[in-house]
């Protein structure tokens, strides 16, 4: 088994998801999801649209989407989150689930899909190669003027969390794990690979894609973790209107968890 087997097969992505704290990621994310989708609905006008995830994890998001009366196909790459995902498929649900990796879609011709959503592979691939294959997979199989939402972890918020609020940092400069200019520098044994907005932006340079928005998908919630799933319900949802005023602004895309980067397939 290797390292993201192992973590996923102990890990409840479910439960950090919903927890207040892991809901304002979920309700921003579909969000821009709904947004994108209802914009083909008007631009198609007819015919149903089509949606691929790929790195599906246990299904949160391509079950909801199911729900909602989407073909969905979602795609898996451990067997652990995969069969979770399954046991949870209903009949009414039209969705199709495939293990299978995000650097090789082979199994899709080009121009298949409405929307393409990679919500976690980019967490895992650790060279720019792997990346930009993953990217260009993606954008291949998303229809002309289709959509693909890419999620990023992003590298401030776990210099200023873990190594100086957690206090690794002597450590991890110590052993090379910090650059000299504060860049996470990731192995698989790390599991997850910290990214900043300019390295975003460079991954697309080659593609045939524009760039609608960098979205911070939780924002300040995970810096204040306890406090946010301590909120009663009211509290709580005036978080959530903050936050999706304010998750657009560039000037504080950095600091944020997670980041979403919507592109569109020229």
């Amino acid at each position: 088994m290797n390292y993201l087997e192992a973590y996923y097969s102990n890990y409840d992505e479910e439960g950090r998801l919903l927890s207040q704290c892991g809901q304002v990621e979920y309700i921003t994310t579909m969000t821009y999801i709904h947004k994108y989708l209802e914009e083909r609905k008007i631009l198609q006008q007819q015919g149903e649209l089509r949606v691929l995830e790929v790195g599906a994890g246990t299904g949160r998001y391509s079950l909801a989407l199911a729900e909602e009366g989407y073909w969905v196909d979602a795609v898996e790459l451990t067997e652990h989150n995969l069969a979770i995902l399954r046991s949870k498929i209903t009949d009414r649900m039209r969705i199709r689930a495939f293990q299978g990796n995000a650097l090789d879609l082979s199994g899709y011709e080009d121009g298949v899909f409405d929307l393409v959503l990679v919500l976690g592979p980019l967490y895992h691939l650790y060279t720019r190669e792997e990346q930009q294959r993953a990217l260009r997979e993606a954008v291949r199989v998303a229809k002309p003027g289709g959509y693909v939402l890419t999620a990023y972890c992003m590298n401030e918020s776990v210099v200023l969390q873990y190594e100086f609020q957690q206090g690794f940092i002597k450590q991890d400069k110590a052993s090379g794990k910090i650059s000299e200019d504060y860049h996470c520098l990731s192995q698989p044994e790390d599991l997850f690979v910290m990214m900043r907005k300019e390295e975003i932006e460079a991954l697309t340079e080659a593609l045939p894609v524009e760039r609608l928005g960098l979205i911070a998908t939780d924002g300040a919630t995970v810096y204040m973790r306890d406090l946010v799933n301590a909120m009663d319900r009211e509290t709580f949802s005036r978080w959530v209107e903050y936050h999706l005023l304010t998750c657009e602004r560039q000037d504080l895309i950095g600091a944020t968890n997670h980041s979403l980067d919507i592109l569109r397939k020229i």
